[in-house]
C-alpha cells in the first residue's frame, strides 16, 4: 500500500514476474517517491488497473501512463467517466465485471461494488496458487464481494469510519447520509462482520484501507475488527494516508 485514505490510494502489486500498480489517486511524482522509499524502481511497473473514477483513485494515472509507456486497465464506463481527468493515454485494455483477464502473469477477476460511481470495481489477483482480494469504496458488502474475497491470503479491506464519530463529527449532514448509504463506505463494524464471514485458516494478512483522518481512528479500527479474528492467526494491520504500510510477502 502506498496510500490510502480519501486524499489518495495506490497499491502496488507483484508476483515477481508482472508488477501493477491498482488505482493511482496521487501525483506521479509522489507515487513515484513512493515506490522508491519501498525500494521499487517505478520503471518496472507492467501496468495501472483502475477500480473507479474518483479523484483519488486516478489523479496519477494518466501521467504515469504516458511517463512510463504504462497500459491501463479500466472499463469503458470509468474511463467515460473518467477521461477528462487522466488525459490521453495510449494503451487502454478494457475489462468488464465479472469477467476474468490476465496482465502477463496475474490474472485479475473483477467484481462490482455498490459505490456511488459509475462501475466501480473490487479485485481478486491469483498468481501461482496464491489469491489476494481488494474491498475498498463500498457502502455494503453483498454476497458476490464475500464470495470473491472466500479463499485469499490476504485482503485490502475498507474500514473507513467510527459510526459514532462519524455522527457526531464536523461533516455537513448531506455527507454524513453519503458515507452511511449503501453506496458509501463501509465503518468498522461493517468491516468486522465482513471479516467474520469469510475469515479461514488460510487468510494471512487482512489489512485495514481508506480509513477517515476526521471519523476514525487506526486503534478503534484494529480493536473492533480485530474481534473477527480471534481463534485464527490472521494478522491486521492498518494503512494510513502519509505513509501507506509496509510491504507483505506472501509465500506459499
Amino acid at each position: 500500500m502506498l496510500a490510502s485514505g480519501s486524499k489518495g490510494n495506490s497499491i502496488y502489486i507483484s508476483d515477481g514476474s508482472t508488477s501493477i500498480l491498482v488505482d493511482a489517486g496521487l501525483s506521479g511524482i509522489e507515487i513515484e517517491r513512493r515506490l522508491q522509499s519501498k525500494g521499487i524502481d517505478p520503471n518496472h511497473i507492467d501496468a495501472v488497473l483502475v477500480s473507479h473514477e474518483h479523484t483519488d483513485h486516478i489523479s496519477g494515472v494518466g501521467v504515469l501512463s504516458r511517463r512510463f509507456n504504462l497500459p491501463v486497465f479500466i472499463s469503458r464506463k470509468t474511463e467515460t467517466a473518467a477521461i477528462s481527468r487522466i488525459g490521453t493515454i495510449a494503451q487502454k485494455e478494457y475489462f468488464e465485471q465479472g469477467s476474468q483477464f490476465t496482465i502477463k502473469t496475474l490474472t485479475i477477476h473483477p467484481f462490482s461494488t455498490s459505490h456511488d460511481a459509475v462501475d466501480s470495481s473490487g479485485f481478486t489477483l491469483s498468481s501461482n496458487g496464491t489469491k489476494i482480494g481488494i474491498a475498498t469504496d463500498l457502502g455494503i458488502a453483498t454476497l458476490m464481494v464475500k464470495d470473491h474475497l472466500k479463499g485469499c491470503s490476504l485482503i485490502i479491506l475498507e474500514a473507513n469510519h467510527d459510526t459514532d464519530m462519524l455522527v457526531n463529527g464536523p461533516y455537513p449532514w448531506h455527507l454524513k447520509q453519503r458515507i452511511k448509504s449503501r453506496t458509501g463506505h463501509l465503518s468498522n463494524s461493517e468491516a468486522k462482520n465482513l471479516l467474520k464471514d469469510i475469515i479461514n485458516n488460510n487468510l494471512r494478512y487482512v489489512i485495514l484501507a481508506h480509513l477517515s483522518e476526521t471519523n476514525n481512528h487506526p486503534q478503534k479500527a484494529l480493536n473492533l475488527v480485530s474481534e473477527a479474528t480471534k481463534g485464527y492467526k490472521t494478522q491486521l494491520t492498518v494503512a494510513r494516508q502519509d505513509d501507506g504500510c509496509q510491504v507483505f510477502i506472501l509465500d506459499k
